[in-house]
């Protein structure tokens, strides 16, 4: 039976997804936060994605992304192509914490990376792209030798302000905010919400309640299920 949140969803014409780990981790890729996340496996984690540690140790950043980051097997769940569809169908946009190419994979359309996209790799001395197979075997460019680097957001890096500006055309015209798998402490991917349309809902899809600054609908469920039980016709 179709409930009334999911009720809501359908009925909406644009819909903002504001999404983080959460999302991915039915598709396998582990989450950060959480008490298994990689930031509590790695107590340095969020150095060793810095700006700082690439430039002191670019091997050394090198390989804990290829061990720690990668996860070129995982495929979209059902809550990707459930989002990817209404994105298709004109209703709805994505915008992500997530850097695991999952959504490009499940084809959504209007699709902000805020912080970018681990499997778009680029040299950092010719600028060109590189496939990411490339670079899971080597660090190095093979035509001039420049240091490859995926093109994601690290700590003491600013976001790509194309991201911002999309984003917030996003937020600008929905009727509707769904934030899922996200704690939305992480700023300045949280503060974009600030910037939604004046009476725009706002609705949180988690099994662990949310405590946010504004009135909102928490649906206290398995985001899985949830979006099983989203009938889209």
């Amino acid at each position: 039976m179709t409930t009334q949140a999911q009720q809501t969803v359908l009925a909406a014409k644009h819909i903002v997804f504001m999404t983080g780990a959460g999302v991915s981790t039915p598709s396998g890729i582990p989450d950060y936060r959480s008490k298994n996340g990689l930031y509590t496996g790695h107590h340095n984690a969020e150095y060793y994605l810095s700006h700082a540690y690439l430039e002191s140790d670019p091997i050394g950043f090198y390989h804990y992304l290829k061990e720690n980051l990668y996860h070129p097997e995982a495929k979209p769940n059902v809550i990707h192509e459930k989002m990817a569809a209404l994105t298709q169908r004109g209703q709805a946009g994505v915008i992500t914490q997530n850097i695991d190419n999952l959504y490009q994979v499940a084809e959504t359309k209007n699709l902000v990376e805020f912080h970018g996209n681990l499997y778009q790799v680029y040299c950092t001395q010719c600028g060109q792209p590189v496939p990411w197979a490339d670079y899971l075997k080597s660090p190095y460019h093979t035509t001039d030798h420049g240091y490859l680097r995926p093109n994601v957001v690290l700590y003491d890096e600013g976001i790509n302000q194309q991201n911002v500006d999309r984003a917030l055309a996003l937020l600008r015209q929905a009727d509707l905010v769904v934030i899922c798998g996200t704690s939305f402490r992480v700023y300045p991917f949280a503060g974009l919400i600030d910037y939604r349309a004046t009476g725009a809902q706002v609705m949180a899809i988690n099994e662990e309640p949310l405590q946010l600054p504004f009135d909102f609908e928490m649906v206290q469920t398995n985001a899985v299920k949830f979006f099983e039980g989203l009938t889209l016709t």
